[in-house]
């Protein structure tokens, strides 16, 4: 009954609103029938007021009725304006000054205070402060308490035979009553509006801001093409983004309106595992699978993940579906596995090449120094005074039937033992110039034998496990990269400890080790220090059951940046690298059972690598 007869309310006020009035925001058209409200109570209140005062006995009733009448001709000109389409504020201001001048008005026309006094006062404080706000709401309560208190006290009963200010500070105790309740409701009125702008702000804030998120959650959803669907506890569809609602529809051949049963009655793969799921987020867990299916004659894989919907009780209220197309990237890790093989067996031969070019690099070293000592050996030689001492030789050969007169009587025999004596003494400088050369030579040609032996000797156990000592192998490696050092002026410390054996494919550990130092060497040759300095250390943890291999340098350094990805593969920081070595030693070190690890202060300060391998354990005792 009541909502009916609200509703009836609202439809009559409504009646003298235009078409866009009805279409303002909810505040603003509550204001508008409001003042049509007002508007419609006040004629009728005063024409009724004004029919009542033919038989009421009041002083000044006619006036008083005038008074209502032109109030009713104000209250139907507001209500004129209004369906013209005048402004809010305007009208507003019109329906308070009206009831305010009718108050006025009648306190002028009548000196019976129970008039002055009626209940309809009190309606100016309330329609003020709705209709304008708090202060132009107090402006007009105020003009009203002055017209029912001094200003109907003295117009009508004067000043008396008391002082002007004497009576008027009387006259603000008559009708003190009524002036309080004004006063009083004009201060409820406003504090009531004051909260409830206050709420409202807030309100239209938070609404704001739940629209905000709400647009931004659906913009959020809509721009993904992950598969999104929320249901309630019964598997009803709640919510869905496009990219799911379009695969259902697929894999359904039907579409899935909000409400409808995502599972079918009797579900097969892939909606059994979705179920499982489902099921799972009904308890509170969260879960995921991969569900694969075909469409469209291609399989196909979907991560999925379920995930529960709680509300402030912490029960479960529904359950949120994401799922991804994993199917692109199943299929490139299986083509990323063969490629990773592939790249195994590439990065042990680029191993393998780069310690042959090691050799071959401390060979052709080698070959250098041997073609030098050749050149002096060959140079030596054509300069040599051993044609001079053969034609003295022949000389003496032609005169040798009167050799001793040749030597003492002729001029040319007379300079020959001086001569002879003179090549003699050259002779013996460069015989001793060539054996040093020779010397060398033979130095060489060792050294050449012994880097050729070692790298034989190394290559015959590829792909074979076996037990050795790290320090000699450390000493390999360090002689692979012996000329380059030396002739670098780099100063190797060697700090071995006594470890126990390994049991390791000796060639992966040694393209290891060559890596590490020609890295090491790289960066000392970078930095241009003049303390240029490698250190190799060997240790043991103190358990016994790791052995510690660290290669140190005090060259350029790695940023801190560089150091996760140091063992990426292609990532280098040489201009003419590859990206293969430390990467390749990395897989080595971990198909040995042990690990490649990397630590620098920073840039400047040099960089420790270190490998550790499991150790065998101890055979003494």
């Amino acid at each position: 009954m009541f909502h009916l007869l609200r509703r009836g309310l609202i439809a009559g006020v409504d009646v003298f609103l235009t078409p866009r009035q009805r279409q303002l925001p909810p505040d603003e058209l509550r204001q508008y029938r409001v003042l049509v409200g007002t508007a419609l109570s006040m004629l009728l209140l005063n024409l009724l007021f004004s029919i009542n005062l033919r038989s009421s006995p009041i002083a000044g009733r006619r006036a008083v009725a005038a008074v209502a009448l032109v109030a009713v001709a104000s209250y139907a000109l507001v209500l004129l304006l209004v369906r013209m389409g005048r402004s809010f504020r305007n009208l507003a201001l019109l329906t308070c000054g009206i009831l305010t001048s009718a108050v006025l008005l009648v306190t002028i026309s009548t000196s019976d205070r129970g008039v002055v006094s009626h209940a309809t006062v009190m309606l100016v404080p309330l329609l003020a402060v709705y209709l304008l706000g708090g202060r132009l709401g107090f402006i007009f309560t105020a003009i009203v308490c002055l017209g029912v208190g001094p200003v109907h006290q003295l117009y009508h009963w004067g000043f008396g035979s008391k002082p002007p200010l004497l009576a008027i500070l009387t006259s603000l105790g008559s009708n003190s009553s009524s002036v309080l309740a004004l006063l009083i409701g004009w201060g409820l009125f406003w504090l009531h509006s004051s909260s409830r702008e206050q709420a409202h702000a807030a309100l239209t804030r938070a609404m704001e801001t739940l629209r905000e998120s709400e647009g931004k959650l659906i913009s959020l959803i809509e721009s993904t093409d992950d598969f999104v669907m929320s249901v309630d506890t019964e598997g009803r569809r709640v919510a869905a983004n496009r990219p799911a609602l379009q695969l259902i529809s697929t894999l359904t051949g039907s579409e899935l309106p909000p409400g409808a049963p995502l599972f079918p009655p009797v579900p097969r793969e892939p909606w059994s595992k979705l179920l499982v799921l489902f099921k799972k987020a009904l308890t509170g867990q969260r879960d995921r699978t991969e569900v694969e299916f075909l469409l469209e004659g291609r399989s196909r894989t979907l991560e999925t993940i379920a995930s529960p919907l709680l509300n402030k009780e912490g029960r479960v209220v529904g359950v949120t579906f994401f799922a991804r197309d994993i199917s692109a990237r199943r299929e490139a890790e299986v083509r990323l596995a063969e490629l990773h093989r592939g790249l195994l067996d590439v990065s042990r031969h680029a191993g393998m090449a780069e310690v042959a070019t090691g050799v071959l690099h401390n060979v052709g070293n080698t070959l250098n120094s041997v073609n030098v000592s050749v050149g002096v050996v060959g140079e030596r030689l054509r300069t040599s005074r051993v044609p001079g001492l053969a034609r003295a030789a022949e000389l003496m050969k032609e005169h040798l039937p009167r050799l001793g007169s040749f030597l003492t009587e002729d001029e040319r025999g007379r300079q020959l033992p001086p001569y002879i004596i003179a090549v003699s003494e050259r002779l013996v400088l460069e015989r001793e110039a060539l054996m040093t050369e020779v010397k060398s030579l033979s130095e060489s040609v060792e050294h050449m034998k012994s880097v050729v032996s070692m790298q034989q000797e190394n290559a015959r156990f590829i792909g074979v496990v076996e037990q050795i000592q790290v320090a000699r192998l450390l000493d390999d490696a360090l002689r692979l990269h012996a000329q380059s050092l030396d002739k670098e002026g780099i100063q190797v410390r060697r700090e071995y400890a006594e470890v126990p054996p390994v049991l390791v494919d000796r060639h992966k550990l040694l393209q290891i080790l060559f890596n590490l130092l020609s890295n090491a060497r790289h960066a000392l040759q970078e930095s241009g220090r003049p303390d240029k300095r490698l250190t190799v250390r060997i240790s043991v943890s103190a358990d016994g059951e790791v052995l510690r291999i660290e290669v140190t340098d005090n060259g350029v350094g790695i940023s801190p940046e560089n150091l996760p990805r140091l063992f990426s593969q292609g990532f280098t920081t040489k201009k003419s690298g590859h990206g293969f070595g430390l990467h390749t030693s990395a897989l080595a070190a971990a198909e040995l059972g042990g690990a490649l690890t990397c630590t620098s202060p920073g840039p400047g300060q040099g960089a420790t690598f270190l490998v550790e391998l499991p150790a065998l354990p101890n055979q003494e005792g």
